[in-house]
This record gives C-alpha cells, sequence and structure tokens, in this order.
C-alpha cells in the first residue's frame, strides 16, 4: 500500500486536537522517531549500490566485465574481474552496513527514551518515538523535552516554568515560558486535562527557533500563542517539579531537527583525487590502445599475410581494420590492471585498520566517564591531516559551563592570588589547598578560592569588604527553597549570579530568603531583614543591575553591578585614584580571561528616594514612551555611586583548551568559534582559550543592522588591514564576480600581523546575503581569529558552506548540543562532543570524542598519519601497477600486436591479490614517519597535509615515470640478455615461459625491494609480509609447475619443470640481479641527495630520533601566562531582562505572604502586563534609547 498512497502536500498550516489520536492520524502528522541513519533494510542495496558506482572506478571494472564476457576479445577469463569486484563491493558494503548499524543503534537510544503520556485518561510510560502530535506528556525537573509542546500548566504559580535552551542556542542561562490561564487552571488534576480537548491553529513545521504564531479554541473562546507558551524538543527542564504540554510537532517537523540538515554523502579530497586520475588512466589507456590497434592494422596488413596461410585462415575472412578494432578491446581488457580493483580493497581495509587505531587510542580516552574516542566512520581518516579550519561551539565545547568565583578586587586591593615568599605572583594550581569557611553552618561547599587573606579581612570587620560580600548577597534574581533534607537551594536564572551569590554565602553573608518586597541575608550568622523598594532590572543596554534596599537602621542604598565600561562613567568624582587601581586589577582579570563585574553602591536620601519613586510609578504607568522614561528614571539615580571593586568568575574551560588551541594554531589552523551566546560572553571566552589575544593588532566587531552598514564596517575593517589605496577596498559593485570569491592566497600573506572578526547574528545574517559575502570572507580568511556570536543553527552551517565553496579547503566542525548538528553535518569532517547536552551532536558526527582537547591528537596524529599512510600506500600502488602493466605494451611490438600477455594467466592472477597486496597493507597501516609524541611537539608537522603535497597530480605523474622506467628495465634487460642465448647445460632458453618466468621473478623482487625502501617504520608484520610474499611467490610458482599439480589439472598447467629449470641457471638470477640494481639504484642516489641536501622538517626529526631517543624536547607549544597590556574590559554576564519584575511582582512565588501592602509591589502587582513585559524582552535589544534622557529632580 506504502507505494501507492498519495504524497503528502507540503503544510500550510497544521491543526491538532488534544487527545484525539483518531482526528489528528487524518493529517499524516510525523510521528516522534528521529532518523540519523542513511539506509533501511529496503532501501541499503539500491542506494549503496548508487553511492558505490558513483565512484568512476566501479564503473569502469563493471565495463572491463561485460567487454571480459565477449569470447572474440578477451585473452583472459572473466573470473579474473568479478571476483575483485564483488569482493570490494561486498566489503564496502559491510562496512557502510556496519557504520549504518551504530546509527541506528544511536537513533534507538534516544527513541527508547521513556516519557509520562496522558493515554485513557492515566499517565502511561511511553518511548519518546510512540509519541503523537495532539499528546499531552507530563515533565519533570531536569527531565529533556521529548517534543514541541503547547504549554498548559506546571507546579509552579501562574503556569511559570524554566527552560535551559544550551542545546538549541547554546545560552545557559534560563528562559521564562508561561502557560494561558485557562489552561494553567488544569493544573496537574489528570481528569481535567484527560479532558482537555482544545484545538491549535498554528503554522506549518519551520525552522525559525525565536518565532511561533499559533491560536488555541477552547470552550467556545480562542487564545493566541506566542513563542513564550512553547517549550521545544531539546530544551531541560528547570526549577519547576512538573509540567504538562501538548504536542504539536513530533520528530522531523520539531524546531530542533529542522535546524539539523540533512545526512550528506562525505567524500574526502584524496576520493575526489582518485576519480579524476582513474579517468586519467583510462584515457592513457585508450591511448595505449589506439596505438597497439594502429600497430596491428599495419602488421596485419603488411606482414600478417604471410601467416593466414599457416593459421588456415581465408583471404576475405579477416580485414585488417577490423582486426585492429578487436585488438583495441583486447589490449583494454590486458592493460586494465593499471587501475585493479584491488587498490579499493586495500583503501578500505587501511581506513578501517585507521578506524581501530583511532577507537583504541587510550591517549584519548576519558577515564571519568569511561569513553573512548569513537571513529563514527571509516571513509573520512586521511582528511582529519588537511584541516585548515575548525569550526566551533563554545558552550560545552571549549567551556564546561561551570563558573566558579576565582577573584575579587575590593577597595584596591586583590583578593584570589597566590604570593610567594618573594612576594611574586605564582602560578595557581590544583594541589594548592582552597579556602575552608569554619563555623558556617550554610556554606554550600568547599570555595575553589587561593587565599586566606579574605576571610582575615572578613573577621577583622573590614566595612568595605562586608558591604561587597552584602551586595553580591542583595542584588541579584535568585530564588532560594530548602530540600527534603533542610539544605538550602539556589534556583538561578544564570550561571553568574549562582557563582557571585554562592561565593557570598561561602564568606558568611548567607542569602536566606526573599518575598515581593524583603530579603533575608544571614550575615555571619546573623539575620538581616532588607526591605526591597525597587529592582533596576538588567538589560543589554543597561549593562547593569541595581536594588533600592532599606536597611534595619533605616538607611536607604543603591546597590548596583555591571560592565565597568558602563559602571565607571557613573562613579563619584572621588574615586578616580580607587578607579584607576581596579581598571588595572579589571585588566589583569581580563588578561587571565576571567570574566568581570564592576561593583558599586549609593547611600540615598529618604526624600530624594521618596520623590523619586513617585515619578517611577508614574512612568510605569504611561501608555505611551514607558520604557524610554523608566529608563531615564534609571539613569538618574544610578549616579555618584561609590565604587567598592570587582569581580572575576572563571567560565571554567575544558581541560586542556589552551593547549589545544595554541598547537591547533601553530599547526597552521584556523579556529572560528560560532555561538549562539552574547558577544561579550564569547568574546571573553575567546581571549579565555587564547584565540584571541591581547597582542593582536586589532579586533574589528561588525555590528550593522542593514546590509549596507555591514558591508561598509567590512570594508572598513580592510581598509585597515591593507591601508586606504590597496584595490581590496576598491569598488563598491554589487555583482562581485565568483571569480572574486576565490581569493588569492598572495593577499593573505600581503597582511602583516595578527587580527580578529567578531560578527553579531544579526550582522552576520545580512554578511551571508550574495553581494555582501565576498567581502565578509575576504576579511575573515585574513584574520587569525573569528567569533560569530548570536548565530543560529541555520547560521553555522552557512558558515561552513561559505569557507567550504570559495576557499576549497577542508573544514571541521566540533559541538557538543543540538544547535550544532547543522554545522557538523555541513563541514568535511563532523565531531561530536559527548558533553552534557544530549546526545545529538554525536548521533550526526563522523567522530564521536568525550573532550575538546582530544583534538589535538585526533589531528595532529591520526590525522597526521592517515594522510602520510594513504599518501604513501598510493604512490607505491600506482608505481607498481604502472611497472607490471606496461611490460605488455613494449611486448606487443615483439609478439604481432596480437594481444599476447607477457605473463601466464595465474600470475596476472595473484599479482595484487597475493603477491603484493599485504606489503602494501603493512605499510598503508603502520608506517609512520616520526613518533605520536614528536607529532605533538612539531605541529609544523601538520603542514603537508593542508598543502596537499605528498600525493597530488605532480606526485602522480612523478609514480607514473618511475613505472614507466622500472617497466623498460624488467622487459629490455631480459629480452637483451637472453637474445640468442644458450643456457649452461648447452640448451636453448629464450623461450616463452622462461622469459616470463624471469620477468615475474624479477618483478616481484623489485617492487618488493621498492616497498622495503619506502618503509619507515618496521615492525615484525612488515617483516613478516615483506619477505613472507617473496617467499610465497616462490612456492606457488614451483606449485604450478610441478608435475603433481600438472597431472589433477593438466590443461590449466601444462609447463611442466619449467620454472625450476629456468632458476637454476646463474644466468637467469644474474639478469634477475641486473634488473633489480637498474630499477632501484636510481631511486637510493635521489633519496639519499634529497636528504642530505634538502631536509624536510620530518626529515630533520626522524635523524634526532635515531640520534636522540631518550630525550624529548622543550614543547615550545606551551602558552605563557597571559599579561594584559592595554585596557581591555572582561565583562561578561549571562543574565536576561525581566527577572527584576517578575521577582518584585511576586508572581513567581507560593502564595504563602499576606496581601502586598508596600507602593511597588501594588504597582507591578496591578500592571496586567508584567509577563507580557518579561517576554517580549531577549537578550539581544538592536533598538535601543539613548544612555543620555535622564530625568532632573
Amino acid at each position: 500500500m506504502m507505494f501507492f498512497s498519495k504524497k503528502k502536500l507540503p503544510e500550510v498550516e497544521r491543526v491538532v486536537k488534544a487527545n484525539d489520536r483518531d482526528y489528528n492520524e487524518k493529517f499524516q502528522y510525523a510521528d516522534n522517531r528521529i532518523h540519523t541513519s542513511k539506509y533501511n533494510v529496503l532501501t541499503f542495496l539500491p542506494i549503496n549500490l548508487f553511492e558505490q558506482f558513483q565512484r568512476v572506478a566501479n564503473a569502469y571494472f563493471l565495463f572491463l566485465l561485460i567487454l571480459q564476457l565477449i569470447p572474440e576479445i578477451s585473452s583472459l577469463t572473466w573470473f579474473t574481474t568479478i571476483v575483485p569486484l564483488v569482493l570490494v563491493i561486498s566489503m564496502t558494503a559491510v562496512k557502510d552496513a556496519t557504520d549504518d548499524y551504530f546509527r541506528h543503534r544511536s537513533d534507538n537510544q534516544v527513541n527508547n527514551r521513556q516519557s509520562e503520556v496522558l493515554i485513557n485518561s492515566k499517565l502511561q510510560n511511553e518511548k519518546w518515538m510512540n509519541v503523537k502530535v495532539g499528546d499531552i506528556i507530563k515533565l519533570e525537573n531536569n527531565q529533556f523535552v521529548a517534543a514541541d509542546l503547547l504549554l498548559l500548566s506546571s507546579s509552579e504559580p501562574h503556569g511559570l516554568c524554566y527552560v535551559e535552551t544550551a542545546e538549541l542556542d547554546g545560552e545557559t542561562n534560563l528562559k521564562v515560558r508561561q502557560a494561558l490561564p485557562v489552561t494553567s487552571e488544569l493544573g496537574a488534576d489528570i481528569s481535567s486535562l484527560a479532558k482537555f480537548d482544545g484545538t491549535v491553529v498554528c503554522e506549518a513545521p519551520n525552522n525559525k527557533l525565536d518565532k511561533f504564531s499559533g491560536v488555541l479554541s477552547w470552550k467556545d473562546s480562542k487564545h493566541t500563542l506566542s513563542n513564550q507558551k512553547i517549550i521545544l524538543r531539546g530544551c531541560v527542564l528547570r526549577n519547576t517539579s512538573w509540567c504538562f504540554g501538548m504536542v504539536l510537532f513530533a520528530g522531523p517537523d520539531t524546531k530542533l531537527m529542522q535546524n539539523s540538515g540533512k545526512t550528506k554523502f562525505k567524500r574526502t579530497s584524496i576520493d575526489r583525487l582518485m576519480n579524476t586520475l582513474v579517468l586519467w588512466i583510462f584515457g592513457f589507456l585508450v591511448c595505449l590502445g589506439i596505438i597497439l590497434a594502429i600497430g596491428n592494422s599495419i602488421w596485419e596488413s603488411k606482414i600478417g599475410d604471410q601467416f593466414r596461410t599457416f593459421l588456415f585462415q581465408n583471404e576475405g575472412e579477416k580485414s585488417s581494420l577490423f582486426s585492429g578494432f578487436l585488438t583495441f578491446w583486447s589490449y583494454v581488457i590486458i592493460l586494465n590492471t593499471l587501475v585493479p580493483i584491488s587498490l579499493y580493497v586495500s583503501v578500505e581495509v587501511i581506513r578501517l585498520g585507521h578506524s581501530y587505531f583511532i577507537n583504541w587510542d587510550r591517549k584519548m580516552y576519558y577515564t571519568a566517564k569511561a569513553m573512548p574516542a569513537e571513529a563514527r566512520t571509516t571513509t573520512l581518516n586521511e582528511e582529519l591531516g588537511q584541516i585548515e579550519y575548525i569550526f566551533s561551539d563554545k558552550t560545552g565545547t571549549l567551556t564546561q559551563n561551570i563558573m566558579t568565583f576565582k577573584k575579587c578586587s575590593i577597595n584596591g586591593r586583590v583578593y584570589g592570588e597566590v604570593l610567594d615568599d618573594l612576594g611574586q605572583k605564582e602560578e595557581i594550581t590544583k594541589k594548592r589547598e582552597a579556602v575552608d569557611v569554619p563555623g558556617k553552618c550554610q556554606s554550600e561547599r568547599v570555595l575553589h578560592f587561593s587565599n586566606h587573606s579574605l576571610m582575615e579581612a572578613i573577621d577583622l570587620g573590614d566595612p568595605k569588604v562586608h558591604e561587597f560580600l552584602r551586595l553580591l548577597a542583595l542584588c541579584h534574581t535568585v530564588m532560594s527553597e530548602e530540600d527534603g533534607a533542610g539544605q538550602l537551594v539556589y534556583q538561578v536564572q544564570s550561571p553568574d549570579e549562582g557563582a557571585l551569590v554562592t561565593a557570598a554565602r561561602n564568606f558568611g553573608f548567607v542569602f536566606k530568603s526573599r518575598t515581593p518586597e524583603t530579603i533575608t541575608v544571614e550575615e555571619l550568622g546573623t539575620p538581616v531583614t532588607y526591605q526591597l523598594l525597587a529592582f533596576l532590572d538588567f538589560n543589554n543596554i543597561r549593562k547593569r543591575m541595581s536594588v533600592i534596599v532599606r536597611n534595619p537602621e533605616g538607611q536607604i542604598k543603591l546597590y548596583s553591578k555591571g560592565a565597568d565600561t558602563i559602571l565607571f562613567e557613573k562613579l563619584h568624582p572621588s574615586n578616580k585614584d580607587l578607579l584607576s587601581l581596579t581598571s588595572d586589577h579589571l585588566s589583569e582579570f581580563a588578561g587571565e580571561g576571567l570574566r568581570t563585574l564592576a561593583i558599586a553602591y549609593r547611600e540615598l536620601d529618604d526624600k530624594y528616594f521618596k520623590v523619586w519613586q513617585e515619578m517611577l510609578e508614574d512612568a510605569n504607568a504611561a501608555t505611551t514612551e514607558r520604557d524610554e522614561r523608566m529608563s531615564g528614571l534609571y539613569e538618574e539615580i544610578e549616579r555618584d555611586l561609590m565604587l567598592l571593586g570587582a569581580t572575576a568568575v572563571e567560565d571554567k574551560l575544558q581541560e586542556g583548551v589552551i593547549e589545544t588551541v595554541a598547537s591547533l594554531s601553530l599547526a597552521n589552523i584556523k579556529i572560528w568559534i560560532l555561538t549562539g551566546d552574547k558577544q561579550e560572553t564569547a568574546i571573553n571566552i575567546g581571549y579565555a582559550c587564547n584565540v584571541l589575544t591581547d597582542a593582536m593588532d586589532a579586533v574589528f566587531v561588525i555590528t550593522g543592522n542593514t546590509a549596507l552598514e555591514v558591508r561598509q564596517e567590512l570594508r572598513k575593517a580592510k581598509e585597515n588591514l591593507f591601508g586606504q589605496n590597496t584595490s581590496f577596498s576598491n569598488g563598491h559593485v554589487l555583482n562581485e564576480s565568483k571569480q572574486q570569491l576565490e581569493l588569492d592566497s598572495g593577499a593573505e600573506e600581503a597582511v602583516s600581523g595578527d587580527y580578529a572578526l567578531v560578527i553579531n547574528g544579526h550582522s552576520l545574517a545580512h554578511a551571508l546575503e550574495s553581494d555582501v559575502e565576498n567581502d565578509l570572507l575576504e576579511l575573515a580568511c585574513m584574520c587569525k581569529a573569528v567569533v560569530c556570536c548570536r548565530v543560529t543553527p541555520l547560521q553555522k552551517a552557512q558558515v561552513v558552506e561559505l569557507v567550504k565553496k570559495h576557499r576549497n579547503a577542508v573544514t571541521l566542525a566540533i559541538g557538543d548540543g543540538a544547535n550544532d548538528v547543522s554545522m557538523i553535518k555541513s563541514a568535511h569532517i563532523g565531531i561530536g562532543i559527548s558533553g552534557q547536552e544530549g546526545l545529538q551532536a554525536v548521533l550526526a558526527s563522523d567522530y564521536a570524542l568525550a573532550q575538546f582537547k582530544y583534538l589535538q591528537r585526533l589531528l595532529l596524529v591520526h590525522g597526521r598519519w592517515s594522510y602520510y599512510r594513504m599518501c604513501k600506500f598510493l604512490c607505491y600502488f600506482f608505481y607498481k601497477n604502472f611497472a607490471f602493466t606496461l611490460v605488455h605494451f613494449w611486448f606487443a611490438f615483439f609478439c604481432g600486436f596480437s594481444a599476447q600477455t607477457v605473463y601466464d594467466q595465474w600470475f596476472i592472477t595473484l599479482f595484487n591479490i597475493v603477491y603484493t597486496s599485504l606489503p602494501v597493507l603493512a605499510m598503508g597501516i603502520f608506517d609512520q614517519d616520526v613518533s605520536d609524541q614528536n607529532s605533538m611537539d612539531y605541529p609544523q608537522l601538520y603542514e603537508p597535509g593542508q598543502l596537499n603535497l605528498l600525493f597530488n597530480k605532480r606526485i602522480f605523474f612523478i609514480c607514473m615515470a618511475h613505472g614507466i622506467y622500472t617497466s623498460l628495465a624488467l622487459f629490455f634487460i631480459p629480452y637483451g640478455s637472453f637474445y640468442n642465448v644458450a643456457g649452461e647445460d648447452g640448451q636453448h632458453i629464450a623461450d616463452y615461459q622462461s622469459f616470463a618466468v624471469t620477468m615475474a621473478t624479477s618483478l616481484v623482487i623489485v617492487v618488493s625491494v621498492q616497498i622495503a625502501l619506502d618503509t619507515s617504520y618496521w615492525t615484525v608484520i612488515n617483516h613478516v609480509f615483506i619477505w613472507g610474499s617473496v617467499a610465497t611467490y616462490f612456492s606457488i610458482l614451483l606449485a604450478m609447475h610441478s608435475n603433481g599439480v600438472f597431472r589433477i589439472f593438466p590443461q590449466q598447467f601444462p609447463f611442466v619443470g619449467n620454472a625450476w629449470h629456468s632458476l637454476s641457471q646463474k644466468f637467469v638470477w644474474l639478469v634477475v640481479l641486473l634488473i633489480a640494481v637498474a630499477s632501484v639504484m636510481p631511486v637510493v642516489a635521489f633519496r639519499f641527495l634529497k636528504m642530505y641536501l634538502y631536509p624536510s622538517l620530518s626529515d630533520q626529526i626522524r635523524r634526532w630520533q635515531k640520534a636522540q631517543r631518550k630525550e624529548r624536547p622543550i614543547r615550545s607549544r606551551r602558552p605563557q601566562t597571559r599579561r594584559s597590556s592595554s585596557r581591555r574590559s572582561g565583562y561578561a554576564f549571562a543574565h536576561q531582562e525581566g527577572y527584576g519584575e517578575l521577582i518584585t511582582s511576586g508572581k513567581n512565588m507560593r502564595a504563602k505572604n499576606p496581601a502586598p501592602t508596600s507602593g511597588l509591589e501594588k504597582m507591578l502587582c496591578n500592571n496586567t502586563s508584567w509577563i507580557e513585559n518579561l517576554c517580549k524582552k531577549t537578550t539581544d535589544m538592536v533598538s535601543g534609547f539613548s544612555h543620555d534622557k535622564t530625568v532632573k529632580l
């Protein structure tokens, strides 16, 4: 039936009815099963065969097989081609099936996750894949969302719930979602939820993460739905005990999967080059065939007449032209071993071996999670040795998503640094004892703080220190509650706030609880309740947050924290000296990659505050310009502040990130950070992991809101790079030719100095337009580092595609979340980090790692070795087969172009399969020019892969010339030696079979000596395979010419004793020795001179390895501790606007307090648009207001 069903039409809008599967099934909506695999049982054979025959060589061998079935032109039997062809296709199919099996298994892990679904008025555990559109499911705290849901109700007041969207946009701060009031009343009542039969009419499936439009119809009324009512698949429920939701989009229709992109068939650059070379070789073979066909026609017309009587042929039976035509096809078959099918069998075996080396590498095994590295595909290994661009996610890939309070500056003194006996700063190590906080029962845990002087200042009662910590305990949006064991638990909206409030808690200033109008703090064991008078919320334009509180003594104080660049402008002039000192400390913190906030306060007059509060109430009630008026009042009161100091929080990097980035940079790999996080955070992490450095000449920040602005900013940046009069900044032509996008590498070399580019998501959207992308790509590729922030998953993929399309460079994308899937699929190599954001990135990846630091070893060791081995393998293989095959060409001139083979048929069949297959496999799997440690110590060794130096068209022609020279030696030396020569017993030895045995023996010995010369790293396996293959040849040769085999197969092996007779002649061995010396000595001489006159870096290191095996070099790649030479803000604060209003309204607090009495609370509670204000405020405000709009009292 499935083959005759109508094709599903594209959706215009979606209609979903709750709790009615029969109704929803009419629309054939996708179920919740996901597929990252490529095949199923039915499609595997046709799709896999189609992919395999896209390889030119496979199609070529199929064509040869058809030719060999025609007896008039075939001098070789059909099984010499069909057996290897079936073997290689079967092996490749098994490998592809195995790869896809593991994808199916990973898919099943996700599809079989359990979720509580409301079915037949009961909550039942169902697998994710069985969840249907219209189902109502229950989510619990810290649970992944199974599908795109309409939020119906939650455990929090007013139907609120909190979600973490790190897997979607990379942000770690929590987002608020709120159910409709009409559905919020359903609560957790299963019977009411089971009776819910609302109908949702909404947009069709799309990839827009920040937009949703729809209407809920229920109980004869309609309710508008927005993005704030929707919880997307990939989110994690946080700080909410439970919630119920109705499935709107499932499986491939979810916004997460819509952003994932399609699984693409990836092939390496060597694969594409081999396809080109196979076409060239086929052209070369056709040329040889034409030459020999012409030769046959001439021979037939001039000399062939004399043989016709002898062969009993009639005159008109066979013309010379027709004879030449048949001879052409005969030689096409005979010379087909120029590209033997065994080449592709060997390539697949070598790649499989390299994949197992990656899986078995104990140095990439992450003990903490018992997680090894995993090669999820076996076809891309050598491309790991050619990477030029790395596109990396930030959250969970470079960072651990853990914030730690590291240092602070209070009243001009830095706390948190470690000094030695001479007063010099020491490096902080893990072994150093951390600060413990004795006697504080509310201390959460041992604090990661590096000296004890702050505790001493607290104990001595330093008023500035106390005020500093009091501010951290008061100025925030954290909620507190007690768990079942009576322990204080914080619910934080952003990890920054969690780190600061926890730090204050550990130093004795414990935030205990809050109501809409009070905040209770336990100060050094004494509970103190502050009256909350106003909350001046954070947003991305203000870049600060303030609270106004009244302490028990009746003093009114404003406490503020925010970006130093903003807060320092609000300070009282008396802070000049302290400002200078604190600025130096902030620069030092920023230089260490720490996230900084400035801390300040102000004492307010009671009368002044009352007037200000009345104006704030009027502004809040205004119907026009409400935001502008309120911001003006905020500006007015946040002035003449007194500086307390600054905080420095570490967004903990993954272990080894700095060393890995430094090492990859030395390998000439450019690292681009693509993150959905905000600009300040992304820049801060860029500095922390050394992608950005203070030593850079300039960091260009692109923030334009229109295509014209973005173009102007990009071109202005290029003018700074090249100067005003350069040709790169000329012209404003919109229709640049495609050739302009193919950048000249000389332009990059002309750039002196290190530069970086930072671009926002909204600017990137304009920059990726066809008429601006030229400017973006030119500038970005000339910068040492690029940071793209606030980018969507689709934009990540577009950036990767842009570089792939126009740079002709090998790209690698690495990430750990579902928002990285499209990027991972788009890049040549996709790597998934097995992080805390689920398995989506790993499922879509080509390689899976547990930590970013393992990328260094994957590329510099495994990638480089794989490329090196594959190139050596291909060079030798083409050389060997040209030497083997072209002997037939020379022989044709002496056999009347009769398509007679110079070797016997069994030697032709076994040469590539038995005699020479294992030695080249051993070299391709085990060979290495330098050790793994030296590959890590000298990242410059990676450069040949990037420049494609070890195997390219030039190298191929050199191998071809080498093979032609060897074939000349193989044929003409024995031909000249055997000419009119008698054996030692006086008998004639120049018969065809003895000649063939001599050439075959010479060929096997020459190619075996050649591979011995090519092998750089000898193992027992290499010795056994090389010398064992030579021994195998002689064993089979003598066996085939023995009397015993003749008796069993008299027709197939008629030349009894020929091999023994030939090899017993000293003359034959002298000929073999002469051929070997003539073939090998020029190669030895050339390599000797090249190594000593023009040694490569690997030659020098290999020589050094032999001389000093015990010593290890000092690793120059180890980065030095960075100290900022210029003032740079380290401000970064992952926070969303609107939480202050949410807290002071009391809407997110349990109803256990009396009705509000303060003016502030009444004002905010009576404002019905409080949640709308919160929901419409995003962390990136494109349109803002002027900071100068202040109100004078």
